[in-house]
């Protein structure tokens, strides 16, 4: 058997599955009619490399080791000075390997034959078995994002689709991954619904329609299985945030990327997707300190970010397990997740695990109105969280909150943007139209189209690993994210 799962990085439910049913994309529509289609939520932060890891590992960001395209790295074991900063944007890329837990396996390890192309996460790879990793690509792929090249974005995406689909004709891989950028690289520059946004979903859909042919040329169409999905979604953007210059103008000394080597020693901000940001506070301290112990010193501070309009939430991770939650005008809540098993990471989603939201002033999250009671959510699985949550506008919000809240990597102040804002206004060298990262649906819900239909429900886009593991007839290990919906 030969499994490819493709990434259409950036792709909505809605435009996808519009462009479908609009006729428009004649092969994945040929897949969902053999299949089965579905909306699932991705992970938080909902950007690309860290929302990789639910597909590479069955993991959210933060379990992964990675829980955004930028972190500071408090504990100084991955990152060295003076900056401890690390970006995934520009060379470091390629650090998301050594970056990520070595508890897991990934996806090319548990592989016998595997293939990678256009991924941020290859660890298991080796040599020619990963495609777009090189020096030459990588400063082609540059020159094209920093140059606003919308043409040549849609090159590089019809030259991946050729050069993997002769690969896996020609290998015959048990599991070949790759992702093709053009959806989410032109919704960044010209919005979501774009018309030449359909171009790059076209695209996409060529490459499943030559992989199809080519199998069913060579005789071996019965043994081709596919599954495409998405990373994140898009939503407009408006008006962009100086997060970093806004913290200095408070006389705080920050430091932020591309000046992370100095600045001083209060607060670190780390933006990403950019709808999303981590703020580390107390840099000199090596121990992740917890917010109660941090209220007296920057209260004001979190105050002060609560009255800017282009912040929604607030989070504040009190414990590994716990989290406040604080909207401008909605209130503040705390976020709970209990009876976790001895020795069970704390941020899991297994099925032991359960949720509590527990309104304190208010419902940041909204979900009085949603559920219609009293806001509060107690003693909850993974699985009824997703239920539960799904049709608000923070969905799977339980789960995703504690999962990166929890992670020993994160900030001890975390922002989901609100609609139409973004937290970066300088150095991005496009100007973004439309952004993603942060906990809103239009972020989270993602599109899953399987070739054969799922026996379980699809939740999570974690529940592809292990899905994927059990197509190959591999052992699904514990301690995962998600569950095998086959």
């Amino acid at each position: 058997m030969t499994l490819v799962i493709l990434v259409a990085d950036g792709a909505r439910p809605d435009s996808l599955f519009g462009a479908m049913d609009a006729g428009q994309l004649p092969a994945l529509a040929a897949l969902r009619a053999e299949g089965s289609a579905h909306t699932v939520t991705s992970v938080f932060p909902s950007v690309t490399g860290p929302a990789y890891t639910p597909f590479l590992l069955g993991l959210h960001p933060g379990r992964a080791g990675i829980p955004g395209i930028r972190w500071w790295d408090r504990a100084r074991t991955a990152r060295r000075g003076p900056g401890w900063a690390r970006s995934y944007v520009g060379w470091e890329a390629l650090r998301q390997d050594v970056d990520l837990t070595p508890d897991h396996q990934t996806l090319f390890e548990a592989g016998a034959r595997p293939l990678g192309a256009f991924t941020p996460i290859g660890r298991g790879l080796v040599g020619a078995q990963r495609i777009g990793a090189g020096l030459s690509f990588g400063l082609r792929m540059g020159w094209t994002h920093f140059r606003g090249d919308v043409p040549g974005w849609l090159r590089i995406d019809r030259e991946l689709s050729e050069h993997v689909a002769q690969r896996v004709a020609a290998e015959r891989p048990d599991v070949a991954f790759f992702a093709q950028p053009g959806i989410d690289k032109l919704s960044h520059q010209l919005g979501h619904d774009d018309a030449l946004v359909l171009d790059a979903m076209r695209i996409v859909d060529h490459t499943v329609a030559q992989l199809r042919a080519r199998a069913e040329r060579g005789g071996w169409a019965h043994e081709l299985e596919f599954m495409i999905v998405s990373d994140h979604g898009h939503s407009p953007v408006r008006a962009h945030e100086d997060l970093a210059g806004l913290l200095a103008s408070w006389g705080l000394g920050v430091r932020a990327h591309p000046w992370v080597f100095a600045g001083g020693k209060d607060a670190a901000v780390m933006v990403s997707g950019n709808a999303m940001a981590h703020v580390y506070l107390d840099l000199a301290a090596s121990t992740r300190p917890w917010w109660p112990a941090l209220e007296a010193k920057w209260g004001g501070v979190v105050q002060q970010l609560l009255e800017r309009d282009s912040v929604d939430l607030v989070l504040l991770p009190r414990s590994p397990s716990v989290c406040e939650v604080r909207s401008r005008t909605r209130g503040t809540a705390l976020v709970r997740r209990d009876d976790a098993q001895p020795g069970e990471p704390t941020s899991s989603t297994h099925v032991h695990a359960r949720y509590s939201y527990e309104p304190l002033t208010g419902d940041p999250l909204g979900l009085r109105d949603a559920l219609g009671g009293s806001g509060a959510l107690q003693g909850l699985s993974s699985e009824e969280v997703h239920a539960a949550t799904f049709d608000t506008d923070y969905p799977d919000s339980l789960v995703q909150i504690i999962a990166l809240a929890g992670a020993a990597r994160s900030g001890e102040i975390i922002l989901s943007a609100a609609r139409e804002w973004d937290f970066r206004a300088k150095y991005e060298p496009i100007p973004h139209v439309s952004a993603h990262g942060a906990l809103h649906r239009e972020h989270l819900l993602v599109p899953l189209i399987l070739s054969r239909a799922a026996a379980g429900t699809p939740r999570r886009t974690t529940d592809v690993f292990p899905s994927v593991l059990q197509a190959m007839g591999r052992a699904v290990p514990d301690g995962l994210d998600g569950v095998s919906f086959r």
